[in-house]
């Protein structure tokens, strides 16, 4: 009996210091104490896009040392900004306007044209060839070359979350919540604007989404936040499932791919971030005998045990089964804060692969990550996203010191990247929609004419194009 009172006491604990972070997450959503709305990185996740009160800023990550910064707007407050790759290409939306896209030529500093939509703008994907639009409701796909409407998905399921993922490869898959009391995930081909696959992903309500490049895999996660799952787009079928962790309530903030999808990050508002590694599945004909070692593979007894019980799962119950056959993190981070929002990636900076992290607190950390061992990430540098070196941060290997070694496992082509979408708290807070006079109308409309299939765009060539209907139905 007493063990039984025990147990209870620790379960009221576990969901009381979840709902206390989830509270938590909600107010720095709706109030963030240093001006900070939105954070995100663009589609190869060489650019760093912020969206504050005073504006936006967009920075370059080409060098772990150097946060530079490449453009800056203080023009209104900013809570969306999305960047095409490379390009001059920006969509952003205002605090004050939240109906409102802007798609602009940040290096011209003018406008190429904006829409209204008849609800709050939540989240905003782009690709060389679409741009999607998600409202609570349902989500609009434009064509990127000259803007146009090509389709509108209406009533889905409520998106409160504005959670939504596109596909950068050929494929311009576009996946989004088929449910709002499960986790399925409905696959749409927004380049032959036709629904594709219907995914039965997990039991509770989707909390994030990522595509690989290439639209073959997809990442999901749920709002319990325990269970990572990489699905095969072509048919729905689960390649890999990763256990997060066992805490309760943990929001999942953002999954990302690497570019050469062999590794998975996660980040939540839990101090720590995972990175799975994405391992070829075992032949279906080998055996118990000839399972490996914990010595001989360097793996922990953990990993040793979920591949024993794997083999041997007709000896166990279903459910004890799931929980040791899932993959654990290849490698962590810590990080200095929980409860705020953050997004992540793996990518690789000067031929050397990084663990960037960007949280909602205004700040970039970079991580040292070891692709062939894993374990624990090195904090190597700490950057303000004002664009001023943070005091106290990790200083700089002296001259002659060997830090970078230079490895090929992260060659391209170039993944999603995750993206904190979930600002809907700020955004239908800031009072009644915006109201446009006739004055404001655009009549003409500027756009490149073709984009390259591949590379950096350089959206420094404008032609015209006829006007077109600004408001959305």
């Amino acid at each position: 009996m007493q063990n039984f009172v025990h147990g209870i006491d620790v379960l009221s604990a576990g969901i009381k210091a979840g709902i206390t972070g989830l509270m938590n997450l909600a107010g720095q959503a709706a109030d963030p104490s240093n001006g900070v709305y939105f954070v995100n990185f663009n589609q190869d996740f060489t650019s760093l896009a912020v969206g504050s009160k005073t504006g936006y800023k967009l920075f370059t990550l080409s060098a772990v040392d150097n946060l530079v910064k490449i453009y800056e707007n203080e023009s209104e407050d900013i809570c969306l900004v999305e960047r095409l790759f490379n390009s001059s290409l920006v969509a952003v939306v205002s605090l004050s306007s939240p109906r409102k896209l802007k798609v602009c030529h940040f290096k011209k500093g003018t406008e190429i044209c904006n829409y209204s939509y008849s609800n709050t703008i939540l989240a905003i994907k782009l690709n060389r060839k679409r741009l999607v639009v998600c409202l609570e409701d349902s989500l609009y796909v434009h064509n990127i070359q000259d803007m146009r409407v090509l389709h509108n998905i209406r009533d889905t399921p409520a998106n409160p979350m504005g959670l939504c993922t596109l596909c950068n490869g050929e494929s311009s898959y576009l996946a989004y919540p088929g449910s709002s009391t499960i986790g399925e995930v409905q696959v749409f081909d927004a380049l032959n604007l036709s629904a594709k696959i219907m995914i039965p992903a997990h039991e509770s309500p989707l909390a994030a989404m990522a595509f690989n490049y290439t639209g073959q895999q997809l990442a999901t996660a749920s709002e319990r936040g325990t269970v990572i799952r990489v699905f095969n787009v072509a048919d729905g079928s689960r390649l890999w499932e990763f256990r997060r962790g066992v805490k309760r309530c943990v929001a999942i903030s953002s999954l990302a791919f690497s570019p050469d999808a062999m590794f998975l990050c996660c980040s939540s508002n839990t101090e720590t971030v995972h990175v799975f590694r994405l391992d070829q599945p075992d032949s279906p004909g080998q055996s118990q005998q000839n399972l490996p070692q914990p010595a001989e593979t360097g793996a922990g007894w953990m990993e040793y045990l979920s591949m024993a019980v794997s083999k041997s799962a007709n000896l166990l119950p279903a459910r004890m089964t799931d929980v040791f056959s899932q993959g654990r993190a290849f490698a962590t981070a810590h990080l200095p804060f929980q409860g705020v929002r953050s997004v992540c990636c793996v990518v690789s900076i000067q031929k050397v692969p990084r663990l960037l992290v960007a949280s909602a607190d205004g700040y970039l950390y970079v991580y040292e990550i070891n692709t062939a061992e894993g374990g624990d990430c090195v904090l190597l540098r700490q950057h303000k996203l004002d664009g001023k070196e943070t005091e106290g941060c990790p200083p700089k290997a002296p001259s002659g010191d060997v830090v970078d070694k230079p490895s090929s496992s992260l060659a391209m082509p170039k993944p999603e990247a995750g993206a904190i979408s979930s600002y809907a708290g700020i955004l239908k807070g800031s009072g009644s929609a915006d109201v446009m006079s006739d004055s404001d109308k655009l009549r003409e409309m500027k756009f490149a004419t073709e984009l390259p299939p591949e590379g950096p765009l350089q959206l420094d060539d404008d032609s015209e194009f006829p006007p077109v209907t600004q408001k959305t139905e």
